[in-house]
Formats: structure tokens, sequence, C-alpha cells
């Protein structure tokens, strides 16, 4: 009954509503909860849930999920957890967080960063399923996912099924990066053998931990989501994820400014200014900017009279955030006498955001960010190919392509041919660089127009009149699908536009 619903509701919707206004309404990606009461309702309707979240745990449409469930009659919410920043996300960093009942659903918000950080017995007793839907940043110190760690060791003890209801890792799937969790340095920080960005989603770090916990899990995959998307591209909300992460640049900056702990070099300004006292911030900058980190830009900047570099993101697929953290961190240790702190018969917190000591002995060395990255290179390759087999098959990375910051949805995928060449939906592209498409079928060829301009692509043929003159390209357009398929970058280099191939995150980006 509830799917028959939803698709009387998508038929009405279609019915009234123009298709273009339509689509736009409609996240590129839908989320695990989502696709949980789309197609698990049943499942849930004889069960007394569960439901691990905070302010973060919204749909794709923006409605806040504890109220999607409570609100419906046919199902049972029994119980919500709370993890570090508690329900509504307001408590600081550390800050301890209440047990309480909630006042007006009459159910207990049992808190996962209290007296205990693992859901007891009595927390899992009245509840059949335990639903887990947190919004994450893909950085390995941040503490939701340790709850997530928690939670499914827990539901090991005590036979409670945990289901992961799937998010993107807002930086993307494609960046793996920084040093390796040694098991003496695991911590609520750092609870498992990952690196400092490991590129998951929470499914698919779920798959991950259970190969040592071994609960009963079910991961609820996301819908149109790929691990070459960025968190931009989504077309989802950005819900603030704790008090010092208020936006998406700050999810991007939080291992890039944030690694410092008691050292002395620290961050500001929600993860977007590093500094230290005694740095001189010109040359502080100057020196950062001699490593072409990508994607970044430094600019000097005093800060209550600390000097430091304010960070700006210029391409946030180039940007790589652990190893501008790893590089901004050695680079003020060579040019000031900053603190180490040094693990004895007690783990430093420095050592538990590293995950190991060796960054520590390389800063006392005095060695570069270059040797830093160098040592921990085999670590990470190792990593590579172990998480090969935690990954979800359903977020495998297909091209996408970009037009002035947007991604274009098409209904043919795109595919690189035999020549190495691109192709796409030809009406899709050339709409979204403002030309008229006419398509005729008896000569099998399409016209694109602009005032200034005038193509003619023919099927199979690699010559393509431009305006009164033939040109000859190293391809050919192909119907697929019942789509012309031509070439982006022939297409929009003639209509005036810049394209840019970016083949690690197989990304088009056209300007």
């Amino acid at each position: 009954m509830h799917k028959i619903i939803i698709a009387v509701m998508l038929f009405v919707s279609i019915l009234f509503f123009p298709s273009t206004v339509f689509a736009e309404s409609i996240p590129r990606v839908q989320l695990g909860n989502d696709v949980l009461m789309d197609e698990y309702y049943e499942a849930l309707t004889n069960k007394s849930i569960g439901l691990v979240t905070n302010h973060t745990g919204i749909n794709s449409s923006g409605e806040n999920f504890v109220n999607v469930l409570a609100e419906d009659e046919n199902l049972n919410l029994a119980a919500l957890y709370a993890p570090e920043h508690g329900i509504d996300g307001k408590a600081l960093a550390g800050e301890y967080v209440e047990s309480y009942a909630h006042e007006e659903l009459g159910i207990p918000v049992y808190s996962l960063y209290g007296r205990t950080r693992e859901p007891t017995a009595d927390m899992l007793q009245e509840v059949d399923i335990l639903l887990f839907d947190i919004q994450d940043i893909g950085a390995r110190s941040y503490t939701y996912m340790s709850t997530l760690n928690y939670c499914m060791v827990a539901g090991e003890k005590y036979d409670t099924p945990v289901w992961i209801l799937d998010r993107p890792n807002p930086l993307g799937g494609m960046r793996v990066e920084g040093p390796m969790m040694e098991d003496k340095f695991i911590s609520f920080v750092g609870v498992d053998n990952l690196p400092k960005a490991h590129g998951m989603t929470a499914g698919e770090l779920a798959r991950f931990f259970n190969r040592k916990i071994n609960a009963d899990i079910k991961v609820i995959p996301m819908r149109g989501y790929q691990r070459n998307m960025i968190f931009q591209d989504t077309g989802l909300p950005w819900v603030q994820t704790s008090p010092r992460i208020p936006d998406i640049d700050s999810a991007f900056g939080y291992m890039a400014t944030g690694l410092g702990s008691n050292t002395g070099v620290f961050q500001a300004d929600d993860f977007k200014w590093i500094g230290g006292s005694g740095l001189h911030a010109e040359s502080f900058v100057e020196e950062l900017d001699s490593h072409n980190l990508g994607g970044i830009e430094f600019t000097t900047e005093i800060k209550n009279g600390v000097a430091g570099a304010r960070l700006t993101i210029t391409d946030y697929r180039e940007f790589n955030p652990a190893r501008t953290g790893i590089y901004a961190l050695a680079t003020a240790f060579t040019m000031e006498d900053f603190n180490v702190p040094m693990s004895g018969d007690d783990i430093v917190m420095f050592d538990k955001i590293m995950g190991t000591d060796e960054v520590g002995r390389h800063l006392l060395e005095g060695d570069s960010g270059e040797q830093i990255e160098k040592a921990y290179a085999p670590g990470i390759a190792r990593f590579e190919e172990e998480r090969q087999r935690f990954l979800l098959d359903e977020y495998a990375p297909e091209v996408l392509v970009s037009v002035n910051e947007t991604l274009v949805q098409f209904d043919t995928k795109p595919f690189i041919d035999s020549n190495n060449r691109l192709l796409v939906p030809v009406r899709a592209i050339a709409e979204e660089l403002n030309s008229d498409v006419k398509w005729d079928g008896k000569t099998q060829t399409v016209t694109i127009t602009t005032e200034a301009l005038k193509i003619r692509f023919s099927i199979g043929s690699n010559h393509v009149l431009v305006n009164d003159t033939y040109k000859t390209m190293d391809t050919a357009p192909v119907i697929k699908s019942n789509r012309t398929m031509v070439p982006v970058r022939f297409i929009s280099e003639y209509l005036g536009h810049q394209v840019e191939w970016n083949g690690k995150w197989r990304f088009v980006e056209i300007n």
C-alpha cells in the first residue's frame, strides 16, 4: 500500500507539473532513508525500531527522518540514540551528552556520548532493529562513524540487526590519503585501521568494520550516487554536521587544518585557517605555495596576533585535505620550534588523531611533507587494495559532466568510445549550452544552432558541417539507447566553451 501511494503521488506530480520543474525539485541522489521507505517499508511494519541519528538525519526532501518514522501510524519508533554533539548537534566537541525522554514522542533518547559510547543491553531491550542514519564528513577522526562501529559491536553482542541508511561521503570516494591507523593507537577518534581520509560511505565503512565484528548488518544503498561525486554533485541540502562544520568548505578543511592537536599549530574559522605563534605569515604561505598542493589557495592572515594562512578551495576535486594538512603541519614545524606531543604509557591525542606516532617522529627530525608522505604511502597502497572488497558495486563511477558547475543529468549514460572520445546525448548537452537542437530522422542528422553558429552532425560520419565549412573529427556520432551521442569536447569547444577532463575522477568540466 505504501508503494502504491508513492506511485500515485509520483504520477500526479508528473501530470500536473512540467517535467523540467519536476526534475529540478528532486535531488540527483536519493538517500538510504528514502530507499528504506520505498523498498523496505513492509519489513519495518512489524518491528520495534531504534534509530541512531541526529539533526543531520533528514531525507532527500529535507524532512527530519525522526518525524517521518514517528508520524507513520504503521511504524513503531521505540527509541533514539544520540552521538557526539547530541541529537540536535549543538553540544560542543567532547561535551558530555545526557540521556533523556523525548518530550513530544515519549520515547527514550539514549546518549552514546555520555556514560557509555556503546548501546547497552537495556538500551536495546525493546528494539527489534537498529537503524543508523547520520551524515559523516569522510575523516577517520570524526566520531560519528566510531558510533556506528560501536553500534555494530552492540548489535552482535545482543543479537540486534543493524541497518545502515547510506549517505554520501562529502569528499567523494576517490580520495584515500594520510597515515594509517595502527592498532596501538585505536580510540574513539580512530576506531579501525583506516587512513586519515578513507573515501568510503557509512555503508561501505560498516562492511569494512564488520570484518572484525561479524554483526548482522544490512546496508540500504543510495540511488543515483557514484563515488566520483563530491557532495555538491548530489543535489542534496547540506546540514551543519556539528558546531564547527557549518558548511561544505569546513568539511573539506577539517583534515587540512585540524591535525595539530597540542602542538601549537592550530585551526580557526571553522577549519578555514591554520597558523601558530612565531610563524611569519608571508614566509609560511610562500612555502606552502611551493608544494603545488592543488585545488587550494593560501593567503596570509593574522588572527588575534597569530600569523597563519587562510585556505580558499579553488577546485574541490583537486584539493587533497589530508595531504594538505600533513604538508601544512610539516611546513610550520620546519619554520618554528613547535611542540611534538609524545606518547608513553598514555597515548596522546596528537597520536590518536594521526593513528600513529611516526608522524610525530618525522616532525622531531625536521622532515618535510614529502618525506612524511613517502613514509605512509605503502600503507595507503595496501589499504586501497584491501578496501575494494567492501565498496558497493552500486556506486561504481560513471562519467560525470558539469556545465558551469552544475551536473548535467542524462537519460543515457555518456561513454568513452574506441577512439578514446567521450560521447554524450546531444540534446541534453546542447540545451545546457544554450543551443537549439533539431533531429532529422530521414537523413540521420542532428543540427545544433545558436545566433552565430550552425553545427550539423551525421550519424556514423566524422565530417561535421560548421556553418558552411566541413570539419573533420577523429570519431563519429552514434545512436545508443535511442539517443544521438556526439563527442562532448567537439560540440562544447565550437560553442565557445572550455572543456577539462579529470581522468582520476572521470569528470568533465565545461565552462
